[in-house]
């Protein structure tokens, strides 16, 4: 049983968001509903993996679940701010920031997630404010998530996820990683 609490933290709140993706997806399937493509960011990549075929349930779990965990190192070390502004723009803004600062999803064509260093999202976020762009921080989040910072766990999570067999999808699987069809096999330890 999960506590209000423990929808903050990230080893807890992603397994839970990836299992109703993927559950949601087989009661479509029982009613008939058969997708053609998958897509998916973050935890929702991973759970379009595993409605693709690519990843069996099994592999799919073992991902969200030693993802999340390991993720906990990086806590209070970022932020993550949402932005209404397109991709390109928040890209030429946060250059200046010198790798503090990386635009970690879009989310559509005029609305992107920034994370990095608490006091560089700061900083962009005063000079944003100063131009009247809507923005502000996501609550709750204490780490920088698809940023350089990440990359401190790359070799942890190559351990931990060095069992991972991917298969070939037997549906599209678009991903949105590469920004490319891929047919499932490359989404080994590395990819994740």
């Amino acid at each position: 049983v999960l506590r209000s609490g423990d929808y903050e933290r990230v080893d807890r709140v992603q397994p839970v968001l990836w299992a109703v993706m993927v559950s949601l997806a087989a009661l479509w399937r029982s009613y008939g509903v058969e997708p053609d493509a998958v897509v998916g960011h973050s935890q929702g990549e991973i759970a379009a993996a595993c409605v693709a075929g690519a990843l069996s349930l099994e592999d799919a779990a073992m991902v969200v679940a030693l993802r999340s965990r390991a993720l906990g190192a990086l806590a209070g070390r970022g932020a993550m701010m949402f932005v209404a502004m397109a991709a390109d723009a928040v890209r030429e803004r946060v250059a200046g920031w010198g790798g503090r600062v990386s635009v970690a999803a879009v989310n559509g064509p005029a609305s992107v997630t920034v994370s990095g260093d608490p006091g560089a999202l700061e900083e962009l976020g005063a000079a944003l404010s100063e131009e009247g762009v809507l923005r502000w921080p996501i609550p709750g989040v204490d780490f920088a998530a698809h940023s350089v910072q990440v990359e401190g766990i790359r070799e942890e999570l190559l351990g931990l996820l060095g069992g991972v067999r991917p298969g070939p999808a037997g549906v599209g699987f678009w991903s949105t990683a590469d920004s490319a069809w891929l047919d499932g096999s490359a989404l080994d330890a590395g990819y994740w």
